[in-house]
C-alpha cells in the first residue's frame, strides 16, 4: 500500500510512553534517520558498525588502536542537543598541517577514548557533554575489518577498499565478514534489542554499513527473536561500488542471508519519484532508484509501505521528518495488530 501518515503521529509529550527504538546502522542514512526520530521519543538506541578503515576514522583507528569514531561522531551529533557552535566545532575539519581533513569531533571522541576504560564508555561520555536524546553504542568493542568476497572468487580485506576493487573489476559482491568473525556483541546492545518495541535496519550503504552489525555475535538471534516490529529501510538509489543493479528484493534477500535467520516484517520505502535530473547525475556513477519489487518482497511475508520520503535538494536522500513520522505511523499499525 502507498500510506499516508497518520493524524496520531506526534511529538513526544509528557506522561506519555515513548516507544523504544533501535536503529542499526552506520553513516549519513542512518544519522539523517535519527535527526528526525529524537522530536518523536527519547527512547532511542543507535548501534552503529565499527569496521570503518579509511579517511580520518582510518588514520585514527591506525595511529591509536581505536575503533573507528566517525560513524558514531554523525550519530551523536545527530542526537545531540547543543548550541549551533558547538555542532559547528565538533564538525570542523583541519585544512592543513598533519591534521588536514580531520575532523576535531573525531579527535574529541579520541580524546575520550584515552580517559575511558572502554571505548563503549568513551561513547557514552562523549554523549553526556552533549545531552544527546537517547543513547549511541558501538555494535563491538573489538577491532574488527570488514572483508568482502565477490562473485569472481577474489576477497578484499577492508572497508574502504571493497568499493574500489568492485568498480575496477565490474563485479558483484558475494558476501561479506568481519575478521575476526563473529565478535563479541556489547551486552548493552542486545539487551537494547530484546527491549525495542522497534528495531530499524538502515537506511545506509548495505554491505559497509547495515549487514556489518549483523555479523556480530547474538545480534542476529537477537533480532529474530524480538516481539519487535522489525523494519527494513530501503535505500532510495542503488549504490556506486555495493549494489549497482539491486533491486529492493535483492537487497533483501542479501541482509537475511548474512543473517541467517528471518529478521524484517516491515519494509519501508520511498514512494515519491526521483526528479529527472537528479536520477541524470546519479546515473553518470552507476546508480539509480532501486527498483522496489513489491510483489515479491511480499511473497517473501515482508509487509511493505510506501510514503513520500525524499529530501528536497540536488541528492537523492531521506527527508529526516517524513522518515521518522513514517516509522512512528508503522509502529501505530502494528502496535495494534
Amino acid at each position: 500500500m502507498t500510506a499516508t501518515f497518520e493524524d496520531a503521529v506526534r511529538v513526544y509529550l509528557p506522561g506519555r510512553r515513548d516507544p523504544k527504538i533501535v536503529c542499526l546502522g552506520g553513516g549519513h542514512g542512518m544519522s539523517t534517520m535519527l535527526r528526525g526520530l529524537k522530536r518523536y521519543t527519547r527512547n532511542i538506541t543507535a548501534i552503529v558498525t565499527v569496521a570503518d578503515d579509511g579517511g580520518g576514522s582510518g588514520a585514527l583507528r591506525e595511529d591509536l588502536g581505536m575503533p573507528p569514531p566517525g560513524d558514531i561522531r554523525n550519530c551523536i551529533l545527530a542526537l545531540a542537543n547543543t548550541e549551533p557552535t558547538m555542532e559547528r566545532l565538533l564538525n570542523y575539519r583541519f585544512q592543513e598541517g598533519t591534521l588536514s581533513g580531520q575532523s576535531f569531533g573525531n579527535l574529541f571522541l579520541a580524546a575520550m577514548n584515552g580517559i575511558s576504560e572502554t571505548f563503549d564508555e568513551a561513547v557514552h561520555r562523549m554523549g553526556d557533554v552533549l545531552a544527546i536524546t537517547g543513547r549511541v553504542l558501538p555494535v563491538t568493542n573489538q577491532s574488527v575489518h570488514l572483508e568482502a568476497a565477490f562473485d569472481n572468487g577474489a576477497r578484499v580485506l577492508g572497508e574502504s577498499k571493497i568499493a574500489v576493487y568492485k568498480k575496477q573489476e565490474d563485479c558483484r559482491i558475494d558476501h561479506v565478514r568481519l575478521l575476526p568473525e563473529r565478535p563479541e556483541a556489547l551486552e548493552e546492545s542486545l539487551e537494547a534489542i530484546r527491549e525495542a518495541d522497534m528495531i530499524v535496519m538502515g537506511p545506509g550503504s548495505l554491505y559497509t554499513s547495515v549487514i556489518p552489525n549483523l555479523l556480530v555475535a547474538g545480534v542476529p538471534d537477537a533480532i529474530a527473536d524480538s516481539r519487535a516490529c522489525r523494519v527494513l529501510v530501503m535505500n532510495i538509489m542503488t549504490q556506486e561500488g555495493e549494489t549497482e543493479g539491486y533491486t529492493g528484493v535483492e537487497h533483501i534477500r542479501a541482509l537475511l542471508r548474512h543473517a541467517g535467520r528471518d529478521v524484517v516484517d516491515v519494509c519501508v520505502a520511498n514512494g515519491a519519484p526521483v526528479p529527472t535530473e537528479i536520477s541524470a547525475a546519479y546515473r553518470a556513477e552507476d546508480a539509480e532508484p532501486v527498483e522496489l519489487c513489491r510483489e515479491e518482497i511480499e511473497r517473501m511475508g515482508i509487509r511493505v509501505y510506501c510514503y513520500p520520503l525524499l529530501a528536497r535538494g540536488q541528492n537523492a536522500r531521506h527527508d529526516s521528518d517524513a522518515l521518522a513520522r513514517a516509522l512512528m505511523a508503522v509502529l501505530g499499525e502494528y502496535a495494534v495488530r
